[in-house]
């Protein structure tokens, strides 16, 4: 298992374990079908680096609004 996953702080930065889970799963769900990462380490596995981009901030959940101008409707799961 992952040590940063046993620890609060990565859930608390993301507001719930609902949106860590579905930013994890998302994020991996990219790699997998052929998204760069966004940190050079080669001795990761898939989910260590999705997992360490969360924690250096390098990706984040976009929050729905109900601004007619957001792509994204506010029912839906935002995107990365």
């Amino acid at each position: 298992m992952i040590e940063t996953l046993k620890d609060d702080a990565i859930i608390e930065k993301l507001g719930g374990r609902f949106k860590l889970t579905a930013l994890l799963q998302r994020r991996l769900v990219q790699l997998l079908h052929g998204g760069r990462p966004m940190i050079d380490d080669k001795n990761l596995t898939l989910m260590e680096l999705v997992v360490r981009e969360v924690m250096e901030e390098k990706i984040k959940p976009r929050i729905p609004t109900d601004d007619p101008d957001d792509d994204e409707p506010a029912g839906r799961l935002g995107g990365l």
